[in-house]
Protein backbone atom coordinates (compact mmCIF):
# COMPACT_ATOMS: atom_id res chain seq x y z
CA UNK A 1 0.00 0.00 0.00
CA UNK A 2 1.86 3.10 -1.20
CA UNK A 3 1.62 6.32 0.77
CA UNK A 4 -0.52 9.06 -0.75
CA UNK A 5 2.59 11.20 -1.33
CA UNK A 6 4.17 8.38 -3.37
CA UNK A 7 0.97 7.91 -5.35
CA UNK A 8 0.79 11.63 -6.17
CA UNK A 9 4.44 11.66 -7.24
CA UNK A 10 3.86 8.66 -9.50
CA UNK A 11 0.79 10.29 -11.04
CA UNK A 12 2.72 13.51 -11.59
CA UNK A 13 5.34 11.54 -13.51
CA UNK A 14 2.78 10.47 -16.12
CA UNK A 15 4.08 11.94 -19.36
CA UNK A 16 2.77 10.10 -22.41
CA UNK A 17 4.44 10.53 -25.78
CA UNK A 18 0.98 10.77 -27.36
CA UNK A 19 -2.01 13.03 -26.73
CA UNK A 20 -4.35 10.93 -24.56
CA UNK A 21 -8.11 10.67 -24.95
CA UNK A 22 -9.89 10.03 -21.64
CA UNK A 23 -13.61 9.57 -21.03
CA UNK A 24 -15.02 9.86 -17.51
CA UNK A 25 -18.58 8.53 -17.31
CA UNK A 26 -19.93 9.89 -14.05
CA UNK A 27 -17.23 12.55 -14.15
CA UNK A 28 -19.40 15.46 -13.03
CA UNK A 29 -19.25 14.57 -9.33
CA UNK A 30 -17.57 12.40 -6.72
CA UNK A 31 -14.73 10.06 -7.59
CA UNK A 32 -15.13 10.49 -11.34
CA UNK A 33 -14.79 14.25 -10.99
CA UNK A 34 -11.73 13.91 -8.75
CA UNK A 35 -10.06 11.56 -11.23
CA UNK A 36 -10.81 13.84 -14.17
CA UNK A 37 -9.43 16.87 -12.29
CA UNK A 38 -6.27 14.99 -11.35
CA UNK A 39 -5.84 13.70 -14.90
CA UNK A 40 -6.20 17.22 -16.31
CA UNK A 41 -3.73 18.55 -13.77
CA UNK A 42 -1.06 15.91 -14.41
CA UNK A 43 -1.36 16.16 -18.19
CA UNK A 44 -1.23 19.95 -17.84
CA UNK A 45 -4.41 20.09 -19.87
CA UNK A 46 -2.72 18.51 -22.87
CA UNK A 47 -5.35 15.85 -23.44
CA UNK A 48 -8.79 15.31 -24.91
CA UNK A 49 -10.91 14.93 -21.78
CA UNK A 50 -14.61 14.10 -21.98
CA UNK A 51 -16.90 14.36 -18.97
CA UNK A 52 -20.03 12.30 -19.59
CA UNK A 53 -23.09 12.68 -17.41
CA UNK A 54 -26.35 14.55 -16.87
CA UNK A 55 -25.25 17.80 -15.24
CA UNK A 56 -23.99 20.25 -17.86
CA UNK A 57 -23.67 23.11 -15.37
CA UNK A 58 -21.45 21.03 -13.08
CA UNK A 59 -19.38 19.78 -16.02
CA UNK A 60 -18.75 23.28 -17.33
CA UNK A 61 -17.75 24.45 -13.86
CA UNK A 62 -15.30 21.55 -13.53
CA UNK A 63 -13.84 22.00 -17.00
CA UNK A 64 -13.28 25.70 -16.32
CA UNK A 65 -10.78 24.69 -13.60
CA UNK A 66 -8.72 22.47 -15.93
CA UNK A 67 -5.33 23.80 -17.09
CA UNK A 68 -5.57 25.16 -20.61
CA UNK A 69 -3.68 23.09 -23.21
CA UNK A 70 -0.20 24.45 -23.84
CA UNK A 71 0.03 22.84 -27.27
CA UNK A 72 -1.61 24.05 -30.43
CA UNK A 73 -3.19 20.74 -31.42
CA UNK A 74 -6.96 20.92 -32.00
CA UNK A 75 -7.22 17.44 -30.48
CA UNK A 76 -6.25 18.87 -27.07
CA UNK A 77 -9.61 19.95 -25.71
CA UNK A 78 -12.01 19.41 -22.83
CA UNK A 79 -15.73 18.84 -23.30
CA UNK A 80 -18.99 17.65 -21.83
CA UNK A 81 -21.15 14.96 -23.41
CA UNK A 82 -24.67 14.77 -22.06
CA UNK A 83 -26.01 11.30 -21.30
CA UNK A 84 -28.60 10.06 -18.84
CA UNK A 85 -26.93 6.68 -18.46
CA UNK A 86 -29.89 5.24 -16.56
CA UNK A 87 -31.30 4.21 -19.95
CA UNK A 88 -29.40 1.90 -22.27
CA UNK A 89 -30.93 3.64 -25.30
CA UNK A 90 -29.24 6.86 -24.20
CA UNK A 91 -25.94 5.06 -23.76
CA UNK A 92 -26.31 3.59 -27.25
CA UNK A 93 -26.92 7.06 -28.75
CA UNK A 94 -23.91 8.48 -26.90
CA UNK A 95 -21.49 5.71 -27.83
CA UNK A 96 -22.62 5.80 -31.45
CA UNK A 97 -21.78 9.51 -31.58
CA UNK A 98 -18.39 8.98 -29.93
CA UNK A 99 -17.54 6.17 -32.33
CA UNK A 100 -18.27 8.45 -35.27
CA UNK A 101 -15.98 11.26 -34.19
CA UNK A 102 -13.19 9.92 -31.96
CA UNK A 103 -10.04 8.37 -33.42
CA UNK A 104 -9.33 6.34 -30.26
CA UNK A 105 -9.83 6.10 -26.50
CA UNK A 106 -6.90 5.56 -24.15
CA UNK A 107 -8.73 5.69 -20.83
CA UNK A 108 -12.36 4.84 -20.15
CA UNK A 109 -13.39 5.41 -16.52
CA UNK A 110 -16.86 4.35 -15.38
CA UNK A 111 -18.15 5.51 -12.00
CA UNK A 112 -21.89 6.34 -12.30
CA UNK A 113 -23.66 5.67 -9.02
CA UNK A 114 -27.13 5.15 -7.65
CA UNK A 115 -28.04 5.10 -3.96
CA UNK A 116 -31.34 3.82 -2.62
CA UNK A 117 -32.59 1.68 0.22
CA UNK A 118 -35.88 0.65 -1.34
CA UNK A 119 -36.93 -2.36 -3.39
CA UNK A 120 -36.62 -2.97 -7.09
CA UNK A 121 -37.06 0.28 -9.02
CA UNK A 122 -37.31 -0.34 -12.75
CA UNK A 123 -36.51 2.09 -15.52
CA UNK A 124 -38.81 2.40 -18.52
CA UNK A 125 -36.68 -0.31 -20.12
CA UNK A 126 -37.54 -2.87 -17.46
CA UNK A 127 -34.08 -2.82 -15.86
CA UNK A 128 -33.56 -2.16 -12.18
CA UNK A 129 -32.05 1.32 -11.93
CA UNK A 130 -29.37 0.37 -9.44
CA UNK A 131 -28.26 -2.70 -11.36
CA UNK A 132 -28.54 -0.69 -14.55
CA UNK A 133 -26.05 2.00 -13.53
CA UNK A 134 -23.80 -0.36 -11.62
CA UNK A 135 -23.54 -3.00 -14.31
CA UNK A 136 -25.45 -2.79 -17.61
CA UNK A 137 -24.44 0.81 -18.33
CA UNK A 138 -20.79 0.01 -17.72
CA UNK A 139 -20.92 -3.11 -19.86
CA UNK A 140 -22.52 -1.25 -22.75
CA UNK A 141 -20.10 1.68 -22.66
CA UNK A 142 -17.19 -0.77 -22.68
CA UNK A 143 -18.66 -3.04 -25.35
CA UNK A 144 -19.58 -0.19 -27.67
CA UNK A 145 -16.33 1.76 -27.28
CA UNK A 146 -14.08 -1.29 -27.48
CA UNK A 147 -13.10 -0.48 -31.10
CA UNK A 148 -11.64 2.83 -29.91
CA UNK A 149 -9.68 1.15 -27.11
CA UNK A 150 -8.37 -1.35 -29.67
CA UNK A 151 -7.14 1.48 -31.90
CA UNK A 152 -5.15 2.90 -28.99
CA UNK A 153 -3.72 -0.52 -28.21
CA UNK A 154 -2.82 -1.18 -31.85
CA UNK A 155 -1.00 2.18 -31.96
CA UNK A 156 1.15 1.09 -29.01
CA UNK A 157 -0.56 3.50 -26.62
CA UNK A 158 -2.30 2.98 -23.28
CA UNK A 159 -5.67 1.26 -23.65
CA UNK A 160 -7.37 0.97 -20.27
CA UNK A 161 -10.88 0.68 -18.86
CA UNK A 162 -11.72 1.06 -15.18
CA UNK A 163 -15.04 0.40 -13.49
CA UNK A 164 -15.24 1.77 -9.96
CA UNK A 165 -17.68 -0.13 -7.79
CA UNK A 166 -16.68 -2.87 -5.33
CA UNK A 167 -13.97 -5.38 -6.15
CA UNK A 168 -13.88 -7.81 -3.25
CA UNK A 169 -17.33 -6.74 -2.04
CA UNK A 170 -19.42 -9.15 -4.09
CA UNK A 171 -21.29 -12.32 -3.26
CA UNK A 172 -22.78 -15.44 -4.77
CA UNK A 173 -25.10 -14.84 -7.71
CA UNK A 174 -28.17 -16.67 -8.97
CA UNK A 175 -27.47 -17.78 -12.53
CA UNK A 176 -31.20 -18.39 -13.04
CA UNK A 177 -32.14 -14.84 -11.99
CA UNK A 178 -29.40 -12.59 -13.35
CA UNK A 179 -31.78 -9.68 -13.86
CA UNK A 180 -32.90 -10.02 -10.21
CA UNK A 181 -36.59 -10.05 -11.05
CA UNK A 182 -37.51 -13.02 -8.85
CA UNK A 183 -35.75 -12.35 -5.55
CA UNK A 184 -34.71 -8.72 -5.30
CA UNK A 185 -33.48 -6.85 -2.26
CA UNK A 186 -30.99 -4.06 -1.67
CA UNK A 187 -28.33 -6.45 -0.39
CA UNK A 188 -28.61 -8.87 -3.30
CA UNK A 189 -28.51 -6.01 -5.81
CA UNK A 190 -25.37 -4.60 -4.21
CA UNK A 191 -23.54 -7.91 -3.96
CA UNK A 192 -24.58 -9.05 -7.43
CA UNK A 193 -23.51 -5.79 -9.08
CA UNK A 194 -20.00 -6.17 -7.66
CA UNK A 195 -19.70 -9.78 -8.80
CA UNK A 196 -21.08 -8.89 -12.23
CA UNK A 197 -18.31 -6.30 -12.60
CA UNK A 198 -15.71 -8.94 -11.77
CA UNK A 199 -17.13 -11.26 -14.41
CA UNK A 200 -17.43 -8.41 -16.89
CA UNK A 201 -13.77 -7.41 -16.82
CA UNK A 202 -12.73 -11.05 -17.10
CA UNK A 203 -14.94 -11.60 -20.14
CA UNK A 204 -13.61 -8.52 -21.91
CA UNK A 205 -10.02 -9.44 -21.03
CA UNK A 206 -10.49 -12.91 -22.48
CA UNK A 207 -11.80 -11.47 -25.73
CA UNK A 208 -9.32 -8.60 -26.15
CA UNK A 209 -5.68 -9.11 -25.23
CA UNK A 210 -3.40 -6.16 -24.59
CA UNK A 211 -6.07 -3.96 -22.96
CA UNK A 212 -6.42 -3.31 -19.21
CA UNK A 213 -9.81 -4.03 -17.66
CA UNK A 214 -9.83 -2.95 -14.02
CA UNK A 215 -12.48 -3.30 -11.33
CA UNK A 216 -11.70 -1.08 -8.35
CA UNK A 217 -13.23 -0.76 -4.90
CA UNK A 218 -12.96 2.84 -3.69
CA UNK A 219 -13.95 2.07 -0.12
CA UNK A 220 -16.15 4.52 1.77
CA UNK A 221 -15.69 7.90 0.12
CA UNK A 222 -17.18 11.21 1.16
CA UNK A 223 -19.20 12.04 -1.96
CA UNK A 224 -22.69 13.46 -2.65
CA UNK A 225 -23.80 9.92 -3.56
CA UNK A 226 -24.02 9.10 0.14
CA UNK A 227 -26.71 11.71 0.64
CA UNK A 228 -30.04 9.85 0.35
CA UNK A 229 -33.11 11.50 -1.14
CA UNK A 230 -35.15 10.69 1.96
CA UNK A 231 -35.22 13.59 4.43
CA UNK A 232 -35.76 11.05 7.20
CA UNK A 233 -32.60 9.11 6.35
CA UNK A 234 -30.30 12.08 5.81
CA UNK A 235 -29.56 12.78 9.50
CA UNK A 236 -29.02 9.06 10.10
CA UNK A 237 -26.54 8.77 7.24
CA UNK A 238 -24.91 12.03 8.33
CA UNK A 239 -24.38 10.69 11.85
CA UNK A 240 -22.92 7.45 10.52
CA UNK A 241 -20.52 9.32 8.24
CA UNK A 242 -19.38 11.46 11.15
CA UNK A 243 -18.58 8.34 13.19
CA UNK A 244 -16.81 6.74 10.24
CA UNK A 245 -14.91 9.86 9.23
CA UNK A 246 -11.47 8.55 10.32
CA UNK A 247 -12.02 5.47 8.15
CA UNK A 248 -13.20 7.24 5.02
CA UNK A 249 -11.43 8.96 2.13
CA UNK A 250 -12.07 12.31 0.55
CA UNK A 251 -13.04 12.16 -3.11
CA UNK A 252 -9.78 13.93 -3.97
CA UNK A 253 -7.57 11.38 -2.20
CA UNK A 254 -9.57 8.49 -3.57
CA UNK A 255 -9.22 9.98 -7.05
CA UNK A 256 -5.45 9.96 -6.67
CA UNK A 257 -5.39 6.29 -5.65
CA UNK A 258 -7.78 5.30 -8.44
CA UNK A 259 -5.76 7.22 -11.02
CA UNK A 260 -2.59 5.55 -9.80
CA UNK A 261 -4.22 2.13 -10.20
CA UNK A 262 -5.40 3.07 -13.68
CA UNK A 263 -2.04 4.36 -14.90
CA UNK A 264 -0.04 1.51 -13.37
CA UNK A 265 -2.17 -1.47 -14.35
CA UNK A 266 -0.92 -3.94 -16.91
CA UNK A 267 -3.05 -5.66 -19.53
CA UNK A 268 -5.76 -8.15 -18.63
CA UNK A 269 -8.35 -8.27 -15.85
CA UNK A 270 -7.33 -6.80 -12.50
CA UNK A 271 -9.10 -6.13 -9.21
CA UNK A 272 -7.89 -3.23 -7.08
CA UNK A 273 -8.68 -2.03 -3.57
CA UNK A 274 -9.22 1.48 -2.24
CA UNK A 275 -5.48 2.21 -2.20
CA UNK A 276 -4.94 0.88 -5.71
CA UNK A 277 -3.35 -2.42 -4.66
CA UNK A 278 -4.04 -5.60 -6.63
CA UNK A 279 -6.25 -7.92 -4.54
CA UNK A 280 -6.09 -10.93 -6.85
CA UNK A 281 -8.95 -13.36 -6.15
CA UNK A 282 -9.82 -12.06 -2.69
CA UNK A 283 -13.57 -12.51 -2.05
CA UNK A 284 -14.08 -13.70 -5.59
CA UNK A 285 -17.34 -15.42 -6.57
CA UNK A 286 -16.90 -16.02 -10.27
CA UNK A 287 -16.56 -19.10 -12.44
CA UNK A 288 -16.26 -19.94 -16.12
CA UNK A 289 -19.94 -20.85 -16.24
CA UNK A 290 -20.94 -17.62 -14.50
CA UNK A 291 -18.91 -15.53 -16.97
CA UNK A 292 -20.48 -17.27 -19.94
CA UNK A 293 -24.04 -17.12 -18.60
CA UNK A 294 -23.77 -13.46 -17.60
CA UNK A 295 -22.32 -12.47 -20.98
CA UNK A 296 -25.10 -14.24 -22.88
CA UNK A 297 -27.73 -12.70 -20.59
CA UNK A 298 -26.32 -9.20 -21.02
CA UNK A 299 -26.09 -9.42 -24.81
CA UNK A 300 -29.72 -10.58 -24.90
CA UNK A 301 -30.84 -7.76 -22.59
CA UNK A 302 -29.09 -5.10 -24.64
CA UNK A 303 -30.53 -6.54 -27.86
CA UNK A 304 -34.01 -6.49 -26.32
CA UNK A 305 -33.75 -2.89 -25.21
CA UNK A 306 -32.10 -1.45 -28.32
CA UNK A 307 -34.19 -3.38 -30.83
CA UNK A 308 -37.37 -2.26 -29.04
CA UNK A 309 -36.36 1.33 -29.75
CA UNK A 310 -35.62 0.71 -33.44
Amino acid sequence: MPALSIVKAANAAFSPSYLPVAIFVGGTSGIGQAMAEAFARYTKGNAHIILCGRNREAAERIIATFPKPSISQPEARHEFVACDAMLMRNVHTTTSSLLDRLPKVNFLVLSPGFFNVTGRDESSEGIDKRLGLHYYTRWKFTYDLLPLLKRARDAGEDAKMMTILGAGAGGKIDLDDLSLKKRYNVASAGLSGCTYNDLMIESFAEKELGISFIHAAPGVVRTPLLQPDSLVLRPVVGALMLLMYPFTLSAEDCGEYMLWALLNSGSGAQRRDSKGDDIGKKRYYGSEEARSRLWEHTVAEMKRVISADA
